[in-house]
Formats: structure tokens, sequence, C-alpha cells
């Protein structure tokens, strides 16, 4: 066989590997619905860790069937070449060509075990300029504005169909009514030229949403239907969503992937980024679970960044951490976070486990609350833009993870995560009380939502958190995170005795929570207010119920929008009942996950 046909043998190898990957990726996307209809939760997240998980699997297949194939450090470049131009030549009409490149830019890369990153080997830049809107009509469907509201509501719910009946369909169908003449005036009702709504639906947690935009003649509205089930599994709608920032918080990065089955994913990314401009698009990928290709892609926007600017690569503010060494681009959205050679003495961790947590964190339901983490290996910096002491400091710290290659700094492993500002800064800088306030009720909401998703957060310093421009409070250290069940929360002993705390028997994993008032917040009015909006975070009794409920294995509903987005169901409350308006107000640009 010549080497060119065995270069396009291989590449149809690959490709059917990719392809038998996706395939099993839309199954497990595709049983979503069924999970939500019958409220299998536990289920769902089982779903959400094998979907993680099947990449790396169906990746290792790959490369196996292409090492049984040929002896492949005997191949020379003009096979990699040919192997490329012949996987490029398969994906030319494929619906799903973006992530078959990153497949394939996976496949080398482990081959080369990452030593170099080359364009005429690996996609590094895409195969083709993608060109939205071709394939918007597989994606969308458009209803009628013609028609009444009410009629037009009964034309979307006759096209998404869900094998459970409505708590009470003509309470929802008014609801959504009302709420949408309250948010639009008549003349602007009157001018509506199209409604759309993606085909998929996206389903996370407990909740699905049905995604698109009323488009006007001065302006193009999200409209968003979030709908809900009750205990007996009957269907509610629970809100409708006309706010950009409401979108973009369903879609932020600390919340678990949705699952949102589609062919063209391409096309349903450029649709949402219609939506939600002020996405990068990666970060839109990642959110429907395409973790890997959000990576590539973010690598090609931050190539393309590196090129349009021109300032350094500086030690991230903040505290400096004990066991990562953090920097950043200034002009640049993330941080990188680079795990140390060596820990302080109070971290009895290894590296292996930090990266365990990590995993841990990935496979998790985050529930708004823990930042996503994306994992790379012989990441390449270009050595004169990194600042002299970052130089000198990951020298010092990080001598295992980095290397120069020519005019190049390379990180051997390193994890990308969005760049927010350190609780511990912002509660030092803020002078507004109300900001104030809201931060520290934010600390404490965060620490509750983690333990109720079973993570336990282990060092919960305020310098451990960061908190976003729109004022949620975000986890990001995870080095000491684990499982509720692997802590056993104590009383501290009650004794007259002063030296009776000397003698106290402590076991590794036993933890007091009377003493975290002493070390979340340092200063004292901080604290004063962390205990008064959270003070049973100081009580093992807290910490002891949570621990029952997660063993048990419930799993809690957290509604990523305001409570004042929520249409109200219960008759006594009706009259309170206030759907989304047009103005937000202070307290609605909060967002405070409701439990359900």
């Amino acid at each position: 066989m010549t080497e060119h046909a065995q270069a396009k043998k291989m590449a149809y190898q690959i490709m059917t590997s990719f392809d038998k990957n996706y395939r099993w990726f839309s199954r497990i996307t595709r049983g979503a619905q069924e999970r939500f209809e019958k409220g299998h939760w536990r289920d769902a997240l089982a779903a959400s860790k094998e979907r993680i998980s099947i990449y790396e699997q169906s990746l290792a297949d790959a490369v196996a069937d292409l090492y049984e194939q040929i002896i492949v450090h005997q191949k020379d470049v003009e096979f990699w070449h040919a192997l490329k131009a012949a996987f490029a030549n398969l994906i030319e009409s494929h619906p799903q060509y973006e992530l078959a490149e990153t497949f394939y830019n996976s496949v080398i890369g482990k081959v080369f075990r990452h030593r170099s990153i080359d364009n005429n080997i690996m996609f590094v830049l895409p195969s083709r300029c993608f060109l939205p809107g071709q394939d918007r009509a597989k994606v969308i469907h458009s209803f009628d504005t013609k028609t009444t509201v009410a009629e037009m509501y009964e034309a979307i719910f006759a096209c998404y169909r869900f094998n459970i009946p409505f708590e009470d369909r003509t309470r929802d169908m008014q609801f959504l009514d009302d709420a949408l003449r309250n948010r639009l005036t008549k003349q602007e009702l009157g001018s509506v030229s199209a409604v759309e709504m993606l085909k998929s639906v996206f389903y996370r947690g407990k909740a699905a949403y049905l995604i698109g935009r009323i488009k006007m003649p001065e302006q193009t509205l999200p409209f968003v239907i979030a709908l809900q089930t009750n205990d007996s599994n009957a269907l509610f709608v629970d809100a409708l969503l006309t706010d950009r920032h409401d979108l973009s918080v369903i879609f932020g990065f600390a919340r678990s992937y949705f699952m949102a089955d589609t062919q063209y994913p391409g096309e349903l990314v450029a649709y949402l980024h219609e939506l939600m401009p002020n996405k990068k698009v990666f970060e839109l990928y990642i959110a429907l679970g395409h973790y890997k290709h959000g990576k590539t892609v973010f690598y090609r926007n931050f190539l393309q960044h590196m090129d349009k600017s021109d300032d350094a690569f500086e030690i991230a503010p903040g505290i400096r951490g004990l066991v990562m060494m953090v920097f950043h681009l200034p002009s640049y959205g993330v941080v990188f976070k680079i795990i140390k050679d060596e820990f302080a003495e109070s971290k009895k961790i290894t590296r292996e486990h930090v990266i365990d947590r990590y995993r841990l964190v990935k496979m998790s339901d985050r529930v708004g609350r823990m930042a996503d983490t994306h994992e790379y290996v012989n990441f390449r910096f270009p050595l004169h833009r990194v600042h002299p002491d970052l130089l000198a400091e990951l020298q010092e710290t990080c001598a295992s993870s980095v290397s120069i290659s020519g005019d190049e700094l390379v990180i051997k492993h390193l994890y990308i995560e969005r760049k927010m500002t350190p609780l511990n800064l912002f509660l030092q800088q803020e002078t507004d009380p109300q900001k104030l306030e809201n931060a520290i009720d934010e600390l404490g909401t965060c620490i509750k939502q983690i333990a109720m998703a079973n993570i336990f957060p282990g060092d919960m310093l305020h310098k451990n958190f960061g908190i976003t421009r729109h004022g949620r409070v975000i986890f990001y250290d995870y080095d000491e995170i684990c499982l509720m069940s692997e802590r056993n929360f104590r009383d501290i002993p009650k004794s007259d005795d002063p030296y009776a705390l000397d003698t106290l028997s402590v076991a590794p994993s036993d933890v007091f929570p009377e003493q975290f008032e002493h070390f979340i917040v340092g200063k004292r009015p901080f604290k004063e207010m962390l205990k008064a909006k959270h003070g049973d975070l100081m009580t093992s009794e807290y910490w002891r119920r949570v621990q029952k409920e997660t063993s048990k294995g419930e799993i809690h509903n957290f509604t990523p929008y305001p409570q004042s987005r929520r249409f109200s169901r219960h008759p006594d409350r009706l009259a309170q009942s206030t759907p989304a308006t047009s103005a937000s107000t202070n307290n609605d640009a909060k967002t405070s996950d409701e439990l359900s």
C-alpha cells in the first residue's frame, strides 16, 4: 500500500472513531428528556459524568487503532501532511466538522505527546471559515406572529411535546401571555416580525429550557421558557426570561454542561452567540458539553488576542497560593494555574491529589458556584511577553513544569480558568456598604450551595473565592475539597478546664464548624455580617443535616435566575405574582439561586 493510500485509510479510521464518539455523545444527550420527565435526577448526574468521560475513552481507542495499523515513528513528515489533507477532505461537508477537527488534533497530540503544535499536521487553524446561517433552518423553528399571543404559545407547545401532563396548563399559558404583554407594549407586540426557537431543548439539573428570540424592527430580545416538574412529575412553566443578563447567567461558567441534542453544533452555537454576543464562542461550546472543542476554540482565540495585544504575562493579583502558582495577561479574561513543585508544611497532600480534586469538580454538579477549569499540556507562551518577575517565580516554584524552548516558555501542565476579582481584594477595595453586604451574603450562600451539591469546600478562606462583575461569589480553590461523607462534623466540647482543648483527640477527617468564624473572613465587621446572615454555617448541626441529606442522594434544584422572575404557582400568592417586567431592579440583578 502506498503512503498516500495508507494516509487515506488512517484518515477514514480516525473519522469513523469520531463519528462513533459523537453517536455515543448524542445518545446520552437524547436521554435527557426521559430523565427529566421521570424525575430520574441521580441518573441525570450519572449521565453527565459519563458524557464527560467518553471522549478520553474514544480517543484511546482511536490511537490504539492507529498504532495497530502503522509504526507511527517510522512515518516521515509527508505522511502526516497527507493524513491531514485526507481528513480535511472527509470532513468537508460534515455537519460536525469542527468537532471532528478537534478529535483529529487529539489523536495527533497523543501520537506526538503534544511536543509541538504544527498547523501542517494539525488543525491549529480551522480548515475553513464557518458561515453562520447556512444550516439555520435545521436548528430553529419559526412561529407565526400574525396570530394572538395565546395562539403562538399553543403552537410552541404543540411543537415541543413532553410525555407528562402539565400541572395546570391553562394557568401556565396565562402566565406566559401576561408576562409577554407586561414585557412589551402593544406597539412592540404589533411590530414583532418573527419568533424563533431553537429546536433543541436545553436540559440541566431539574430544569428544561426552550430558547429563542423575538425579533422587532428596533430590537431583538431573548425569549426563554423555563420548565420544571413537580414532585408528581407534572410539568409546569417556571418563568419567561427576556433579559440578556438572565440568559447569560443560565450559561454561566460555574454551571454544569447542558444536554441539548443537535447534529449541527456550529449553527446552534452561532445562534446562541447572536443572543449572547458578550459570551465567547468557546464558552458556548463548553456549555453544550463540547469542552474539548471549547479548548480548541479558546486556543485559537488566545492566538488571535496575542497578535492584537502587547502586554506582558504577570503574577495574578491576590495572596499567593500555597499549592498553585497563578498568573494572567492583564488584557485577557482568564488566569493560568500551575501546581507548585512543593507545598507549604500545612498542606499534607500530593500533586496527584490536587489533579484528582480538579477532576472531581469537573465531574460534579457545580451548581453555579464552582468555576469550570480546563486542563492543558505543553502550553506555549512567547518568552518576550513573560514578565521577568513571573519567569523567576515560575522557575523557583514550578521548575518541574516549566522549560524554555527557543523563544517560547513551555508549561507542561496547567489549568485555565475564568478571571475573577479575589474576594479578599474586593472586600479591601470596595466602599459601597450595599455591595459589601451582598458579597458577604453571597459568600455564605456559595458555601451552602456547594455543600448541598455534596462537596465540602475544605479551605474556606475568603481568598479562595472570587466575585464576578455581577456580584456573584464563586469558589475556585479545589485542593482540599472532598465529598460531604468524608468529614466528621463535631462540636467543641464544653468544659471549664482551660486545658481541655489541648487534650482533645482530633482525627484527620474531623471538622469543628464553630471555628469557621475565625478564618473565613478576617475583619470583625465582616465576621459579624456573616454570622448574622449565615450563622448556621458555624454549627455542626447544620453540616450534619446537609451531610444526612446528601447521603440519601437527595438532589437539590438550583434555579439560576432571580426569584422575581418566577411565576407563583400557589393560589394564595397569585395576586402577588409579578411576571418579568422590562426594568430590572438592583435586587433582580443579583442571582441568588432559589431552592424549590
